[in-house]
């Protein structure tokens, strides 16, 4: 039941952004401003819970050694995510809309949109580099206890990181972005469901 519980809350935040996505206007136009300020302010609260799958297979004090040192460093890597992609989110998303939104009808949105969206991207990128730092961390930090049953949802989760650089969630690539990143911590979820049986105990059955 502890497995059904963690896969529930790691996948949520990604598949909800997944469908958002598919709502997501595909441009920043007078017609969609309103709709694109009000979908970025419901998603601010939901971006950082990307991280909630790096979280709970971490779900320990740090212990001394490279196993320690990478637990901090995927919680730093997190933070970092969530802090910057909230930036994204508020200048290009909440920000950007709501400048659209009170433009004259005759002005032109370029610059009114560029600077923000300039600003925006790099936010963006420093914080998905940051969550893909965090995803590598973390794979270290529990490869020592779980063994390979980490690596499928690791591989999966750095392919949807890549992807995130530049797909946000917009369709069709960044829904299958959000959904490759609710396999891979279903999967990472479902590695670290069972401590792999210490040498000494499969040296005994043997």
């Amino acid at each position: 039941m502890s497995t059904i519980r963690n896969i529930a809350l790691v996948t949520a935040a990604p598949l909800v952004l997944a469908v958002a996505g598919l709502a997501h206007p595909h441009g920043l136009f007078r017609s969609t401003a309103s709709e694109w300020t009000r979908l970025h302010i419901a998603l601010l609260p939901v971006f950082p819970l990307l991280t909630v799958g790096l979280l709970i297979p971490l779900w320990h004090r740090p212990r001394p050694g490279l196993v320690g040192f990478a637990t901090v460093v995927a919680w730093t890597g997190a933070f970092g995510y969530a802090a910057f992609y909230t930036g994204l989110d508020a200048v290009a998303g909440i920000a950007a809309g709501t400048a659209v939104g009170h433009v004259g009808g005759t002005a032109g949105l370029g610059p009114v949109k560029r600077p923000l969206y300039d600003t925006g991207e790099l936010l963006g990128h420093v914080g998905v580099y940051a969550l893909i730092g965090a995803v590598a961390a973390t794979a270290v930090a529990l490869f020592p206890k779980h063994g390979v049953r980490v690596l499928p949802g690791t591989v999966v989760l750095l392919g949807a990181g890549w992807s995130f650089v530049d797909s946000h969630i917009f369709w069709p690539r960044g829904v299958w972005t959000m959904v490759g990143f609710a396999l891979g911590f279903a999967l990472l979820a479902w590695g670290t469901a069972v401590k792999r049986a210490p040498r000494s105990a499969v040296t005994a059955r043997s």
